[in-house]
This record gives C-alpha cells, sequence and structure tokens, in this order.
C-alpha cells in the first residue's frame, strides 16, 4: 500500500469523506494548489468537497504525516540500540496517534542523567525489581545489603528512596497507564488561576494587571472552561500576572494509579504506594499537565477562529450597498460569468451564468 493510499483511506474513515475525493486532494495539495483554488475550480475532481473538508484534509495530513515520521526517527533509534523486538515493533507500527507513540518510546528514549539514573549506577536495581514485582518480604532489612558509604548509599531510607526512584520512573513510562491518565485529565482537569507574584516594578503596573482581576482566584472544570477565559488566562501568564494549573484531584489521580499497579497487601507494595505518590507528583502530573496546556491552547484558538469566521460571514452577508438593487458578475472563462441579482434587502432574485 503507497503512503497516499494508506494517508487517505484512514482520512476517509476518520473524517468520513469518499475515499476518491480524499485522495484527489492530497495529489493536488502536494502538486502545490490552494484550498480555494480546489473547492473553486477542482470541483468535478474531488467531487464536490467543500473548503471546510478540503481544510480538514490538508490539516489532518500534516498530522498524520509528522506522526509518519516520528514513527520512522523512533524505528530507526531502536534499531541502533539493538532493542527492536517484533512485539515492538508492531505496537509502534499500530501506534494511531502521536502522543501514543511517544508513550511506547518513553522507555527508550535517550535520557539525561535523571534520580533514577543515579540510583541505578548505585546498584539499587534489583532492589526497585522486588519491590515493584510486591515480593512478600522486609524492603528494610534487603536495603541493608545495599548500603554503601563509598557510593553515597549511607542508611535504609536512602537506599529505600534511590529504589523508589527508580520505580517512580518505570510507574512513569508505563504506556498504559498514561494513557489512563491522560483520559482523566481531559474529563477531570480543574483550571485553577491565582494572582502571580509580582516584582516592585510589576507592582505600579495596576492598570495591566486590572483586566486580570477576575482571574485571580478562578477555578472551573477544564471540559466545560469557554475559549475566551483560556485565551485570558494564558495571556494572563505569559505577561507574568497570572499562574494556573489544569490538574484533576490529586487523590482521585492517586487512587487510579495505585488500582492499576498494587495487587499485594505487603511491606513491599507499601513502598509501591510512596513510589506512586513521588511519581504522580514530580514525574506523570507535569507531564499531562504539559498536554492538557498545549490541547487547552490549540483549541481555545479553533473556538476563537470559528467565532471570528462566523462573525465575518455575517459581515460579508450584509447587504454590499445598503438598501439598494444589486447586480453582481463573477468573472469566469471555462465555467463562464456567474450573474447574482439581490433585492433592496440582499435577498437573492435571480442568478444565472453568461458565456
Amino acid at each position: 500500500m503507497s503512503g497516499i493510499t494508506a494517508h487517505t483511506a484512514e482520512l476517509s474513515r476518520e473524517l468520513k469523506i469518499p475515499e476518491a475525493g480524499a485522495a484527489a486532494v492530497v495529489r493536488l495539495l502536494d502538486e502545490g494548489s490552494t484550498v480555494p483554488f480546489i473547492a473553486r475550480y477542482r470541483k468535478e475532481v474531488s467531487g464536490g468537497l467543500d473548503e471546510q473538508q478540503i481544510i480538514a484534509i490538508r490539516d489532518r495530513l500534516g498530522q498524520v504525516r509528522q506522526r509518519d515520521k516520528r514513527r520512522a526517527v523512533i524505528l530507526k533509534s531502536l534499531k541502533e540500540q539493538e532493542k527492536l523486538t517484533g512485539a515492538l515493533e508492531k505496537k509502534i507500527s499500530e501506534a494511531s496517534t502521536l502522543s501514543e507513540l511517544e508513550d511506547i518510546y518513553l522507555p527508550f528514549r535517550p535520557k539525561r542523567r535523571t534520580r533514577a539514573a543515579i540510583a541505578r549506577e548505585k546498584g539499587l536495581e534489583p532492589l526497585a525489581r522486588r519491590i515493584l514485582a510486591q515480593e512478600n518480604f522486609d524492603p528494610a532489612a534487603e536495603a541493608r545489603l545495599y548500603l554503601n558509604q563509598e557510593l553515597g548509599v549511607d542508611s535504609v531510607e536512602t537506599a529505600l528512596q534511590y529504589a523508589r526512584d527508580i520505580i517512580a520512573e518505570r510507574i512513569n513510562e508505563d504506556a498504559d497507564l498514561r494513557r489512563q491518565m491522560r483520559s482523566l485529565f481531559s474529563r477531570k482537569a480543574v483550571l485553577q488561576s491565582t494572582s502571580a507574584r509580582q516584582s516592585t516594578s510589576a507592582r505600579d503596573q495596576k492598570e495591566k494587571a486590572a483586566k486580570y482581576r477576575d482571574y485571580f482566584s478562578w477555578s472551573e472544570p477544564l471540559a466545560r472552561a469557554p475559549s475566551h477565559r483560556v485565551l485570558a488566562i494564558l495571556r494572563g501568564a505569559a505577561e507574568g500576572l497570572l499562574s494556573f494549573h489544569m490538574l484533576p484531584d490529586e487523590e482521585t489521580a492517586i487512587h487510579l494509579m495505585e488500582e492499576h499497579l498494587i495487587h499485594s497487601r505487603n511491606a513491599a507494595a507499601e513502598q509501591l504506594r510512596i513510589a506512586v505518590r513521588d511519581c504522580f507528583k514530580r514525574l506523570l502530573a507535569p507531564s499531562m499537565e504539559t498536554e492538557m496546556r498545549l490541547l487547552a491552547k490549540k483549541r481555545a484558538d479553533e473556538a476563537a477562529v470559528q467565532v471570528f469566521a462566523e462573525n465575518l460571514r455575517q459581515l460579508l452577508l450584509a447587504p454590499p450597498l445598503g438598501q439598494k438593487n444589486t447586480l453582481a458578475i463573477d468573472p469566469g472563462y471555462r465555467t463562464g460569468c456567474k450573474l447574482v441579482c439581490l433585492d433592496r434587502q440582499g435577498a437573492l432574485l435571480e442568478h444565472t451564468a453568461i458565456y
């Protein structure tokens, strides 16, 4: 299956557009045709798709190609690391979104020197594995075997903390858990904004800060927040006048993580609970919140554009010369000149084409 055929089949299915029309639009876009040109002069090729459908094809095509380009980079990286198995390659090939791809690749991505990496250097990986498997043993007694003054593991609690650092990173790289958390954030995240701490010079800008006064202590479900409010809070944060978060209830999120990971009642499971809480606060929540911020910004921008487009449409539909009869001509050679007659109120009286 060629690249264009694979893409057009996916576009046709997602956008509910005939595959032949999607294929024609992809070909015309690749040849350099613009959206208005395709919508107006290539209707017989595209199957009569309108501008909105063509724009949807163009935008989604860019996303699909970006995803496939990233897929190729990930596969190449895994081959170079000699970590690409048949099962892993199948999961990567079947990933339908960029987020899903990144979740699969996360455990294999070259990392900076993290707390977990430092803990591995100190030899705490075996202890972390046993705790994560929730084996029935005494983690504190086991941790004494890893004490090493030269490596800086000078107490049982230090050894356990290093083991939990490794576990927290493992939890954060769990693709299935990240998918569940992404769903939770999408449904239950709360948009909270407060007044940012300001410098002396910033305090003097009272007029600038006044327009954000309503958001100095604001809270509402992110899923129901209107676009104008999201954009206003983002602007306030960009100007240093607001700070905000997009997070679900912490205990609800941690409970979901514990249900996914904890299946025993022993000392190891208690250590795992501590690691789960640390993972959420330090790794998973910041990562998911960044995704929510980008998604909220994108949705708010799209909604704002739709409002602007509708306002512009109403303006363009207004009588062009006020209360006057109007004859409008749209010149054309191949398809003829289109004529339209409007009455004083802008209502359509007659339309035809002349050659």
